[in-house]
């Protein structure tokens, strides 16, 4: 049985694992605030709110339930607009989007009101820049959006710059209805089991999958992974980074250590999706989607990493990520094999790294190119390089020839033009509904100029290269 808490009431249920977490609110449970907009994560008309308790402490996170299994609900506690609610009274998220006049047809307004909500319970930072990153992955086609983000500025004055807000300080402040605290408790007194899971499609947080077989998935048996220990965690030792495949991007976003040793990442991640789906999103997904243009398919590449492979005899095997693509959608995977982890070796105080990507908005988009590099730097000679692009080849694309061409070449502008008549050798594009041929040869060429600009700004201008290019 599926067992967890839906707002205040403890939901156990034998309904397919492999549902929809919205479909089930919506037509199960009758909660028909969360709102049916794209089914594919990207409006975020259907966010709510996955609550999940570690060690008595419960952290909520924003999900778009539109394409996430209801089978990663068991053992969490998940909240739907209705569950914010207040019995006499608007809550503050509700009153700021009320007092800025944030909402006219009034579909995409419980979303938002989730994301803030969730932003006021996370414990990020509670400053503006974060409340906007909040509410990235909703959509409002009425507004114009000022007035939403004038609604996220009056929650932020709300939250008095707290860097941690308790439970009990949210509910005294309007911002959640009382019965929140009682949730951590319930959630420990629910006797969890591991659901039983038959033999069928791997799926972990699914954001990849449902968007494309979401019918399928709610018909035929899944095997939710979300949940499995060994797939998750980040460590580092002997300066090799290892991270588990269940882990999700914010997973890296929020880690102190990999923060410190590489001071953009957050830069650079805030470029891949919205938070939504970094908060569900598993990077073992990204890897076996294999889209030549998965955003972090291309980070990993660049940091000329490898992974592990488990299979159902607990059996493991190491490959490197950049001969794990074989052609369009076919990679070095057995149907009885999954992801386990991926290692790299961390940057050092003479290698840069740097992440790149156009797409045609800035959150929750597509990419049209993306690449990445990683390049040491020893007496003004490139001693290591791992060039990555997305969007130019039929696979995510690790440039061998222009990556061996760099290494030993001092770091002049006319290493980087040469290099870059290499690039234009290795890589294919061809023209579809995100731009030309020509157009993403052009995108190749100006993101490897802008990896050295962004690496090196006291040594090269765009025009040293543009100029003579």
């Amino acid at each position: 049985m599926i067992t967890f808490i839906l707002n205040n009431k403890t939901i156990k249920t034998s309904e397919h694992s492999g549902t929809t977490l919205l479909d089930f609110v919506r037509y199960q449970q009758r909660l028909t605030g969360t709102k049916i907009g794209c089914r594919e994560g990207d409006c975020g008309a259907c966010t709510l709110l996955v609550g999940t308790l570690t060690n008595d402490t419960i952290e909520y996170q924003s999900i778009t339930s539109c394409i996430s299994p209801l089978g990663n609900a068991h053992g969490k506690h998940i909240v739907t607009v209705e569950g914010t609610n207040l019995k006499n009274k608007l809550t503050t998220a509700q009153e700021a989007m009320k007092a800025n006049y944030a909402t006219q047809c009034g579909f995409c307004t419980p979303g938002f009101v989730v994301a803030l909500t969730g932003f006021a319970l996370s414990n990020s930072d509670k400053n503006y820049s974060n409340a906007i990153d909040a509410i990235s992955g909703n959509i409002c086609r009425c507004t114009g959006y000022k007035s939403i983000e004038k609604a996220a500025h009056q929650v932020v004055e709300k939250l008095e710059n707290k860097k941690e807000t308790t439970l009990d300080w949210l509910i005294e402040n309007a911002f959640i209805p009382n019965y929140f605290e009682s949730i951590p408790k319930r959630l420990k007194d629910i006797e969890i089991k591991d659901l039983k899971q038959p033999k069928g499609k791997y799926v972990s947080g699914g954001t990849d999958l449902y968007v494309q077989q979401a019918d399928s998935l709610a018909d035929n048996d899944v095997h939710l992974i979300a949940e499995k220990d060994y797939l998750k965690g980040i460590s580092i030792e002997n300066d090799i980074c290892t991270i588990g495949t269940n882990s999700t991007v914010s997973d890296l976003w929020n880690h102190t250590e990999l923060n410190s040793i590489l001071p953009n990442l957050r830069k650079h991640l805030k470029l891949v999706s919205s938070e939504q789906i970094r908060n569900m999103a598993s990077l073992g997904g990204n890897l076996v989607n294999a889209s030549p243009i998965g955003d972090m398919t291309i980070f990993f590449l660049s940091l000329n990493s490898t992974i592990t492979i488990l299979n159902s005899k607990e059996k493991e095997r190491t490959i490197s990520l950049k001969n794990f693509y074989q052609g369009y959608k076919t990679y070095d995977l057995k149907d009885d094999e999954l992801l386990k982890s991926i290692q790299f070796k961390l940057p050092t105080e003479h290698s840069f790294f740097n992440f790149e990507k156009v797409c045609k908005r800035t959150h929750l988009d597509i990419a049209s190119v993306n690449s990445a590099i990683h390049i040491s730097i020893k007496k003004e000679t490139i001693s290591e390089a791992h060039v990555s692009i997305g969007g130019v080849a039929a696979i995510p694309k690790y440039l061998h020839n222009t990556s061996t061409f760099l290494i030993g070449k001092p770091l002049t502008s006319e290493t980087i033009l040469e290099a870059n008549e290499i690039l234009q050798k290795e890589i294919a594009p061809i023209s579809d509904v995100r731009g030309t041929s020509d157009y993403k040869r052009l995108l190749g060429r100006q993101l490897f100029f802008a990896h050295f600009t962004a690496l090196f700004p006291k040594k090269f201008t765009l025009n040293d290269f543009i100029q003579h290019a």
